[in-house]
């Protein structure tokens, strides 16, 4: 089918839509509602230094104590909570239009390359600021094997 626009005549394919519908609905179904993947979690920023990575978190409006760092063997779990303000009744009713996102957001990382017991951690203007010193890799010693 072409249809004319702006003097020009264009195809239309309906299958294209389609496919731009699904791949959409895939990555992103509730795109409609939340505008981003925001909810889910929040954005980081890893560089390697040589010795230590650097990574920044992004934790705009949460208070230092409601952001927790644990570590499970080579995992690190990053979590942060952020409660609502409209959990208090009278201020429901209030509400005209709300964006804002509360709830408990979290990412976990690989940490088997890091030295987890030297990793040091600042949280400043909403930005929470991790190094994590390498592991040194231990080189195979030499050794003399008996004959038997």
């Amino acid at each position: 089918m072409l249809n004319r626009k702006n003097n020009k005549l264009v195809s239309y394919n309906p299958f294209h839509d389609i496919d731009e519908f699904e791949r959409n609905f895939f990555t992103n179904p509730f795109g409609s509602f939340f505008r981003s993947n925001d909810l889910a979690e929040f954005k980081i920023d890893v560089t390697d230094e040589g010795d230590h990575y650097e990574m920044e978190a992004d934790l705009p409006g949460f208070e230092k104590n409601d952001i927790h760092l644990d570590i499970n063997g080579d995992t690190l779990k990053l979590s942060a909570e952020r409660h609502s303000k409209i959990e208090e009744k009278d201020k429901k009713d209030k509400i005209i239009h709300m964006e804002r996102s509360y709830g408990s957001f979290s990412r976990q990382f690989d940490v088997s390359d890091i030295d987890t017991d030297a990793i040091k951690a600042k949280y400043e203007n909403g930005v929470l600021k991790l190094t994590l010193p390498k592991k040194h890799p231990s080189l195979p010693g030499s050794k003399k094997l008996e004959i038997e």
